[in-house]
């Protein structure tokens, strides 16, 4: 069952962060971006998927903060359903740490 204004309130929540544009996602949804990084995309008010490094994907699946990506379960991805009220605040909180490791990569990569 979606979780209604689910994809609103996400989409209000990490528009707000600097830098922030939306596009389009090439398998439906909407994708948030940091420049040319894709940050995670949202599927309506059900799903979201975020790529993450490898091991934080590991450790966001061992801890039981997120599954592997429902298509791709060995990459960095994961899936995080949409499926009470706390996880719309979970996905945001999990939408923040991909924001936060783009913008330090972005720092450690100097100027371009």
């Amino acid at each position: 069952m979606p979780i209604r204004d689910a994809k609103k309130r996400i989409t209000e929540a990490v528009s707000s962060w600097g830098g922030i544009t939306l596009a389009p996602h090439r398998f439906g949804g909407t994708a948030f971006m940091l420049g040319k990084r894709e940050l995670g995309h949202i599927h309506g008010d059900r799903l979201v998927d975020i790529p993450f490094p490898k091991p934080v994907r590991d450790e966001l699946v061992s801890t039981g903060q997120a599954e592997p990506h429902h298509i791709l379960p060995n990459s960095g991805w994961i899936s995080f359903f949409l499926r009470s009220e706390a996880d719309v605040e979970h996905a945001i909180n999990l939408m923040r740490k991909s924001f936060e490791l783009a913008k330090a990569r972005r720092a450690s990569a100097g100027p371009t």
